[in-house]
């Protein structure tokens, strides 16, 4: 990068699953720059083959480039790896400040004025990233909402195991699926708590951008209504921290177009399910010798998600 002279505090971060993700500064003859790299596993390309849903780090860092200039907010990327950088794939970007643990967003005195505006900031953000143009766009898998239930099912049907509440979800979706010619565009594929940098004032940058795809935008609107993603603050629907209502009024005005509340909902038990089948997947991991406390106590939250589902599909009447 022009300007810099050398590298200190290299730290490798924990999470992610799939990249590396390194902090370091960069020292230059004024104030060193907080920086962020995004690396391939031990540098090495992962070859995006039949099957892979996460598109490559170079995609991810066209596609925040974009969502910068359409008015996401975004770390701004530094650098793309070039094979002579000798680091291997991956790209640098700044280093934004916040907190990501949705434990201290929802409980911490110093997010208590930015919680209720966070729902329409992210309707906001949602509206902007939608509307980037398809043209622009690196190549992206196409996932409308039939490829998205196939997928899960699937996986889930390797399982072995049967889930009642699983198998009537399934049912559930295919009967309530939108037609596979909804309107599409560039959608997030994982907008939630843990990929948003938040500070006092609310988002400060939208992270993660590797489960990118195009497809129906509602999906976005409904996985961050999971109730897995409220962590216990199942009153407040949008990320535990607000309401549909704040989430879809800051989509439409920020330019999102019309929110369908009943494609919203398909989305949301969609999701709710995606997470219940990938929750059953840690449990096959750790029967087949993956015996970390990760593996098992994310497995047994895929009994969480059937009462989710229970919830979204058979509400119980009230008085």
């Amino acid at each position: 990068m022009s300007g810099a002279t050398g590298i200190a505090n290299l730290k490798r971060l924990s999470g992610g699953a799939s990249q590396e993700t390194w902090a370091f500064d960069a020292t230059t003859a004024g104030a060193p720059i907080p920086l962020i790299l995004r690396r391939a596993p031990g540098g090495t390309r992962v070859t995006e083959g039949r099957g892979s849903t996460a598109a490559g780090l170079e995609t991810e860092a066209k596609l925040i480039q974009l969502a910068g200039a359409a008015g996401v907010a975004v770390p701004p990327v530094r650098l793309v790896l070039a094979e002579d950088d000798g680091v291997g794939h991956g790209f640098v970007m700044d280093r934004i400040e916040g907190e990501t643990i949705a434990r201290k967003i929802l409980r911490d005195a110093e997010f208590a004025d930015a919680r209720p505006k966070l729902a329409r900031q992210c309707g906001e953000m949602l509206a902007r990233l939608h509307k980037i143009d398809k043209a622009t766009l690196p190549p992206l898998r196409v996932s409308p909402a039939s490829e998205e239930i196939d997928q899960y099912y699937k996986t889930y049907k390797t399982h072995d195991h049967p889930h009642p509440v699983f198998e009537l979800a399934f049912r559930w979706l295919k009967d309530n699926a939108p037609p596979d010619a909804t309107a599409m565009t560039l959608v997030h594929g994982d907008f939630r708590h843990g990929n948003l940098m938040i500070g006092p004032e609310g988002v400060r940058a939208v992270l993660d951008w590797e489960l990118a795809h195009i497809g129906d935008p509602m999906e976005d609107l409904g996985w961050i209504c999971v109730n897995s993603w409220r962590f216990g603050n199942i009153d407040n629907p949008v990320g535990g921290f607000g309401k549909r209502e704040d989430l879809f009024a800051g989509y439409e005005a920020a330019g999102g177009g019309k929110v369908d509340p009943e494609r919203v909902k398909f989305w949301e038990v969609l999701g709710t399910l995606k997470w219940g089948v990938m929750c059953t997947t840690m449990v096959m991991a750790f029967k087949a010798g993956d015996r970390s406390v990760e593996r098992a106590t994310i497995g047994r939250r895929s009994s969480e998600t059937e009462v989710d589902l229970l919830r979204l599909l058979a509400p119980r009447k009230k008085g």
